[in-house]
C-alpha cells in the first residue's frame, strides 16, 4: 500500500504518513493551502511524497512538495452540470503515472466516460480509453506490482461497472469485467484478491485478482440477520491477509426509536482462510462509512473533525 494520503481540511491539503508505530490521532507531515470553498472531489498523493494531485468537478491540479503548482489538466468541455459527475486519480505505484477518470456523460460532454493515463511529471496525456460507462464517479485500485489498475464505475442504480487497464507503450488497453451489479471495495495486500458487494447489496464476494473468479461468497444471512431487514454497507476492506471486515447495516422499525438512532450497523471478521465469520469488529467508527481497512493490522476512522486516526488490532496480543 501506499503509506501516504491526503485529506482536505481547513483549506488545506494535509499530507499524512502511515508509520508503522503511529497509532491514535495522526499528524500531518505536510499542510499545503489551497484555499477554503474547494469542491474537491479526489486526492492522490505520490508514493515519494513529492507530487499530490487534487480534483475538482473542472480539472486536476498538481503541486509539488513545497505547494508549487507543477500542472493542470483540464476537463473540457467544461461542464455545466452542477452535480453527480466526481472525477478520481490514482498514481501507479512507482509514481510516473496519474490514471484518471472523467465522468463525461454526467458532466454532459456528449460522450461515455474517458479513462486517462498522465505523465505524473508533466500532466501529458500518454494514453486513452472511451470507457462506455455513464459513472458518477471511479474508484482506482492499483496492483502492487504495477501491472494494471482497477477502476470501479458507479453508475448509480444501473450498477457498477469494473475494468481493468495496462499501459502497453501509447496505449491503453482495457478490460471489462463480466458483470454490472458488484462493487468492487478493496484489493487484498499484495493483490492477489479483491472484494466486492453485490449491487443489491445482499451479499459480500472475494475474487481472484486480475482474473475475477469467485472464491467465496457470504450472504446477509450468514451474519445472523434478517434479509429482509438487513444489507450490506459498501464498507469494509482488507484488515490483513486473512482476515476482511465488512459492514451490515439496517433500520430500526420501533415507533419508539429517535430518528438520528434508527439507522444502526455492525462490522465483522470474515476468516479468509476458512470462509467463516469469526466475531463482530468494534472499529470505533463514527458512521458506517467511517472505516477504512490498512491491510496491515490497523485502520482509520475520523474524529468529529475529518482527521485521521489509526487503530491497531489487538485481538492475538490481547
Amino acid at each position: 500500500m501506499n503509506d501516504l494520503f491526503a485529506r482536505y481540511l481547513d483549506g488545506c491539503l494535509r499530507v499524512y504518513e502511515i508509520d508503522a508505530a503511529a497509532e491514535g490521532l495522526l499528524q500531518a507531515v505536510r499542510s499545503v493551502p489551497v484555499g477554503a470553498g474547494l469542491d474537491v472531489c479526489g486526492l492522490a498523493v505520490a508514493p515519494q511524497g513529492d507530487r499530490i494531485v487534487y480534483a475538482t468537478t473542472h480539472e486536476f491540479v498538481c503541486l509539488g512538495r513545497d505547494g508549487t503548482e507543477l500542472w493542470r489538466y483540464a476537463l473540457l468541455p467544461r461542464s455545466t452540470e452542477k452535480y453527480g459527475h466526481r472525477p478520481s486519480a490514482a498514481f501507479s505505484p512507482d509514481g510516473t503515472l496519474l490514471w484518471v477518470y472523467r465522468p463525461d456523460a454526467m458532466a454532459g460532454r456528449g460522450s461515455p466516460d474517458t479513462w486517462v493515463v498522465l505523465d505524473a511529471w508533466s500532466g501529458e496525456v500518454r494514453a486513452q480509453a472511451d470507457l462506455g460507462s455513464c459513472g458518477h464517479g471511479g474508484e482506482h485500485l492499483p496492483l502492487p506490482d504495477g501491472s494494471r489498475m482497477l477502476l470501479d464505475v458507479g453508475e448509480g442504480q444501473d450498477g457498477s461497472l469494473v475494468f481493468a487497464g495496462s499501459l502497453k507503450g501509447k496505449t491503453l488497453e482495457v478490460e471489462r469485467y463480466p458483470w454490472d451489479d458488484r462493487c468492487v471495495m478493496a484489493l487484498a495486500p499484495g493483490g492477489g484478491q479483491f472484494m466486492s458487494i453485490d449491487h443489491g447489496q445482499a451479499d459480500v464476494a472475494f475474487h481472484e485478482c486480475p482474473s475475477g473468479e469467485v472464491v467465496l461468497t457470504l450472504p446477509v444471512a450468514v451474519f445472523g440477520h434478517d434479509p429482509e431487514s438487513a444489507t450490506f454497507e459498501w464498507s469494509g476492506g482488507y484488515l490483513d491477509a486473512d482476515t476482511a471486515v465488512v459492514t451490515i447495516c439496517g433500520e430500526r422499525e420501533e415507533d419508539d426509536v429517535a430518528d438520528e438512532e434508527r439507522e444502526w450497523y455492525v462490522h465483522y471478521r470474515v476468516d479468509l482462510r476458512t470462509g467463516g465469520v469469526t466475531d463482530r469488529f468494534d472499529a470505533h467508527s463514527r458512521h458506517s462509512y467511517d472505516l477504512e481497512p490498512l491491510g496491515d493490522g490497523s485502520w482509520l476512522t475520523s474524529d468529529p473533525d475529518g482527521r485521521p486516526l489509526r487503530w491497531m488490532d489487538r485481538r492475538e496480543t490481547g
